[in-house]
């Protein structure tokens, strides 16, 4: 089963200011240095036990490609102490192994053995290469004549031609076309229920969530966070949405779930209430039930302009449905101190039975990445239940009303003369 430990990891390169410099300390060995230390990664602590699958988060700069580098062994690291039990199977780069002169085929041959296949086994697996690849008759000919996503689709099928302990991935999976990804991912999830251990890079937040228990954030070349999917992502999020004057914080809430606020606070949410259609607040409701989202925000510094959206996650932060003021035409302009606003949302709760949650968003256009004012996880729970329904399966009710055509067959009889 594999086994991860990371123990007081660092990662230093050395800076020199100009070429002599460097060859100056090679030349005279003993002498006083001529270079400083450039920190990528440091003080990195985790341990992932077997059958775990841990997903890394963090802008780009933040250390996650080195960190892999090191785990899988292609580069060593300054200090610290990593430790790995099992057999390892890694995709960190796009065609790494890859001769671009060499055909797919020959390239399969050689990936396989880096990765410790023999040449009988890779002859046995390479059926089940080719039809996972769906490259045709381009296995055949040079890479060098592949576009990215084919190149994808070999490296991916070779490195997961066999099970391996331990399955770490890389941003190159961003590469493939939409099938493929689907493709790759389910066979990640089989591996990961089969008992694999999986270390995965990825800016995709669904993949992180659905395929993950835990999740680590870098920043800086320090782990930031490490926690619950949802907790690390709504952080990251609120993180890179920071600009000067604005505050990341979390809180526990009474149910223990972690909220995420940040914002410039110019702009406030006071309230938050689901409401049936007598007005009455309400926290569980029936699936197909008309409700209404109520929002009450508060203006604590002059707008200019104003947006407010919302989106609803299932229990493991997928999101439902999600929808601003911006993109219907609503927004709001010239907002004054002291002004309250109230919001509200009215439609017919058609998603499945659950636990699910509604984040909210204050800014000044589409996206809260642009002058955040408040972004707020968790703003209301609440718990869809079916008593009125079809006990249907999934996550959207869509009422689907179902026609039956019943043809009798007519048996033909010959008759001899």
């Amino acid at each position: 089963m594999g086994h991860i430990r990371v123990t007081g990891l660092g990662k230093a390169y050395k800076q020199y200011q100009n070429r002599w410099s460097r060859l100056y300390e090679w030349i005279v060995p003993f002498s006083k240095p001529r270079h400083h230390q450039q920190w990528i990664l440091q003080g990195v602590e985790f341990e992932i036990a077997p059958g775990q699958a841990v997903g890394i988060v963090g802008v780009n700069g933040a250390g996650k490609s080195t960190l892999l580098k090191m785990i899988t062994g292609t580069t060593q690291p300054t200090c610290g102490k990593i430790e790995v039990q099992g057999s390892v199977a890694a995709l960190l780069e796009l065609g790494m192994g890859f001769h671009a002169d060499f055909t797919g085929r020959q390239n399969v041959f050689m990936a396989g053995q880096l990765l410790g296949m023999q040449v009988e086994e890779i002859e046995a697996l390479m059926p089940q290469i080719e039809a996972f690849a769906e490259i045709g008759e381009a296995i055949d000919h040079p890479v060098r004549t592949y576009s990215s996503g084919m190149q994808m689709r070999l490296a991916f099928s070779v490195a997961t031609a066999r099970r391996p302990d331990i399955l770490i991935v890389d941003e190159a999976l961003s590469v493939g076309d939409a099938y493929f990804q689907h493709k790759s991912f389910e066979r990640i999830r089989s591996y990961r229920r089969a008992g694999t251990t999986l270390l995965i890079v990825s800016h995709d937040r669904s993949a992180i969530q659905s395929i993950c228990d835990t999740a680590i954030l870098l920043k800086d070349g320090h782990m930031a966070m490490h926690g619950k999917p949802e907790e690390v992502l709504d952080y990251y999020n609120a993180m890179i949405a920071e600009r000067e004057g604005q505050i990341v914080r979390q809180e526990m809430l009474a149910t223990g779930q972690v909220q995420t606020v940040s914002g410039t606070g110019e702009a406030g949410i006071l309230s938050v209430r689901m409401l049936d259609e007598r007005e009455r607040s309400i926290e569980v409701t029936e699936v197909g039930q008309p409700v209404v989202l109520e929002v009450q925000v508060e203006v604590r510094q002059d707008i200019e302009r104003l947006v407010l959206g919302f989106m609803i996650k299932d229990r493991l932060g997928q999101p439902m449905y999600g929808i601003n003021t911006h993109r219907l035409d609503q927004a709001l302009t010239n907002l004054r101190t002291g002004e309250r606003v109230t919001y509200r949302f009215a439609f017919p709760m058609h998603l499945g039975k659950g636990n699910y949650s509604v984040a909210l968003s204050l800014s000044r256009l589409d996206s809260h990445l642009d002058r955040n004012f408040e972004w707020r996880d968790y703003g209301l729970v609440f718990h869809v239940i079916n008593n009125r329904h079809e006990d249907f399966v999934g996550c959207s009710w869509l009422g689907a009303k179902t026609t039956i055509t019943r043809t009798t067959a007519q048996i033909i009889s010959e008759t001899t003369p």
